[in-house]
């Protein structure tokens, strides 16, 4: 409990420098492309068209249903690739973020676990635009705004924090074992087919076991979550209380154990240089 103490107070001592390089970090990033940050959202739309059109026009999807409606497959999915974005890209970027800039950080006396939070913040950012995107085309689709809109900050602040706990654990390791942050790469796009992105879990209903064991992933609790809200469909929170404790959970065993890594090993990075 002290290394989470430890780790959160840095995270909060050091948020508007976060906020700042995330900023920077975004500019650098971009600063030769001529549609500058653009980019930024205009990358994930196009993945997104070309999933579309690879699961849906070619092998002829039929609309979801959801809590009783049918929801077409196109703004089903879209939801929940935006979630699935914003994970895998973060997750990413958060592994490597401490050996990448060891150089720069022995020179400097900035605490080591907010880095993995720059990257992790510099998506967000993306995050937010993309999910106000996905807002104005569902409005003008017929998916109004709707009392259950109210769980969207919760889910939001809970896909932050899966990120934050999972880049944590993956960016130490990372640092200590450079393999790492590769096989995590393979580990995640895999992990793409395995979360109810491209096609819903209940397929998988005459095989209960399996669908359960599909559920253990936390990005499935989100990502469901996100279509509850943005289709007005449930309050998930409530509905799938079960779900919600094992997620948090989850989160409270992986911070922990991301916190304590973290802070054993931090004084090591340097001999990785």
């Amino acid at each position: 409990m002290k290394s989470l103490w430890i780790v959160l107070k840095e995270q909060f001592k050091n948020f508007y420098l976060i906020r700042r390089l995330s900023m920077y970090d975004i500019k650098s990033r971009n600063k030769n492309n001529y549609l500058g940050i653009v980019w930024e959202v205009l990358t994930p739309v196009i993945s997104i068209l070309i999933y579309w059109f690879v699961f849906s026009t070619l092998r002829q999807r039929e609309p979801i249903e959801m809590g009783g409606m049918e929801v077409p497959f196109f703004y089903w999915m879209a939801i929940g690739f935006i979630v699935w974005t914003f994970f895998f890209r973060s997750s990413i970027e958060g592994s490597k973020s401490i050996y990448t800039r060891l150089k720069m950080l022995s020179k400097m006396n900035f605490p080591l676990s907010a880095i993995p939070n720059i990257a992790i913040f510099s998506k967000f950012n993306t995050h937010i635009l993309l999910l106000t995107l996905a807002f104005i085309v569902l409005q003008i689709a017929g998916y109004y705004i709707n009392i259950y809109y109210i769980q969207l900050i919760y889910f939001i602040f809970g896909t932050y924090a899966l990120i934050f706990s999972f880049a944590l654990i993956t960016s130490t390791l990372s640092t200590l074992v450079r393999d790492v942050h590769l096989l995590l790469n393979s580990l995640l796009r895999m992990l793409l087919y395995l979360s109810g992105v491209l096609w819903p879990l209940t397929l998988l209903s005459d095989f209960p076991l399996l669908m359960q064991l599909m559920q253990l992933n936390p990005l499935v609790y989100l990502i469901e979550g996100y279509r509850a809200v943005f289709f007005g469909t449930e309050w998930y929170i409530v509905t799938h209380w079960e779900y919600t404790l094992y997620f948090w959970g989850l989160i409270f065993v992986m911070i922990l154990i991301g916190s304590k890594l973290h802070v054993t090993f931090r004084r090591n990075f340097i001999d990785y240089l």
